[in-house]
């Protein structure tokens, strides 16, 4: 699923502001993504993780390690910190090539990278911060199968030893097919037969991923215990 940059942009600017919108007079509410969370706590995170992605796009980092993390506001400047922050990292990153050269945590080392995770990151918090303030609104189809893309590279962690059967992720507008190898998955973003296979749109597929929503949530065909098993295998903290 091809997502271009300026999509990027627009989504970071879109789940952004909806983002704080629906942090707006919640502060307080719980996440129930992140115990021990409230919605300050989401607020402050996410404007961190913007401001730290921005740092490094802007200065060109080859290394993160002169970021300074920045001090927490006040809960009523909280807001306005985060939209300052919002505002900053669509400039910068408006304003780069996306094949700039820049640290990441991965093997994909350019301000690319960057873009495609601050939208991805935005959205799946916007959910959760939706979430909090009583009505989420679910991730756009192609955005969230670019997520789907994404977790299964970046993210899922290899088999674990009581990990058995394969797993076929289906959604509106893609399917992947994953099977225990060894240490690894063998991944296909195709059409097969697994011994457990997940239904439902990109978004409540990436938001299981993301266990955001329980498997209760998806359309599960064949064995159950290997979809429950998939979904609640990858460490996120």
């Amino acid at each position: 699923m091809t997502v271009t940059p300026q999509e990027h942009l627009d989504s970071i600017r879109r789940d952004g502001d909806a983002f704080a919108a629906a942090a707006d007079g919640t502060l307080t509410e719980p996440i129930t993504a992140c115990p021990g969370w409230n919605q300050a706590d989401l607020v402050y995170h996410l404007g961190e993780v913007h401001r730290f992605w921005t740092w490094i796009a802007e200065e060109r980092a080859d290394s993160p390690d002169a970021y300074e993390q920045p001090a927490r506001p006040d809960d009523e400047d909280l807001l306005a910190w985060y939209r300052d922050g919002v505002d900053h990292l669509i400039e910068v990153l408006a304003a780069a090539d996306p094949a700039t050269p820049v640290w990441t945590w991965s093997s994909q080392q350019d301000v690319a990278f960057i873009q495609r995770r601050m939208a991805q990151e935005t959205a799946v918090h916007r959910w959760d911060a939706q979430r909090a303030a009583g009505g989420a609104q679910p991730i756009a189809a192609d955005l969230a199968a670019e997520g789907i893309d994404e977790f299964l590279d970046h993210f899922l962690d290899g088999p674990g030893e009581d990990t058995t059967g394969s797993v076929h992720l289906h959604a509106e507008n893609g399917e992947w097919w994953l099977g225990p190898a060894g240490d690894h998955w063998d991944i296909e973003r195709e059409h097969r037969k697994g011994d457990a296979a997940l239904r439902g749109s990109a978004s409540d597929l990436l938001l299981g991923l993301w266990r955001r929503v329980d498997v209760a949530a998806l359309d599960v065909v064949g064995d159950e215990a290997v979809a429950a098993r998939f979904l609640g295998h990858s460490n996120l903290e």
